[in-house]
């Protein structure tokens, strides 16, 4: 499936299939536990997840699909990349350490 921009130009679609996967994934895992413990029942929380899911898929496809401007695009050298990692990979760790905190705690 190629998917175009606004201007018709075919756009990578993994990048937005990525971002919208994740959020997927971290929304309808946490959310839920978290709209419990914020006195929500089940499906209340199931839907305001599913709400939130959506949003961010949106505007996920407008940030990534619908302005993207493929031609102003560049390598990026593999050293860049492998420091981006590297210092993801930390503020990932403490961002899952800091969503499960609460549900341990409480």
């Amino acid at each position: 499936m190629q998917l175009r921009n606004r201007d018709g130009t075919p756009v990578d679609p993994v990048p937005f299939g990525v971002v919208v996967g994740l959020a997927f994934m971290a929304l309808l895992s946490f959310g839920p536990l978290y709209g419990q413990a914020l006195g929500l029942s089940l499906e209340a929380a199931i839907w305001l997840s599913t709400a939130v899911f959506v949003v961010t898929a949106a505007g996920a496809f407008y940030r990534q699909i619908w302005t993207a401007r493929p031609e102003l695009d560049c390598e990026v050298a593999a050293a860049v990349r492998a420091r981006r990692v590297f210092y993801l990979i930390p503020i990932l760790g403490a961002l899952l350490v800091a969503l499960s905190v609460p549900l341990v705690v409480g």
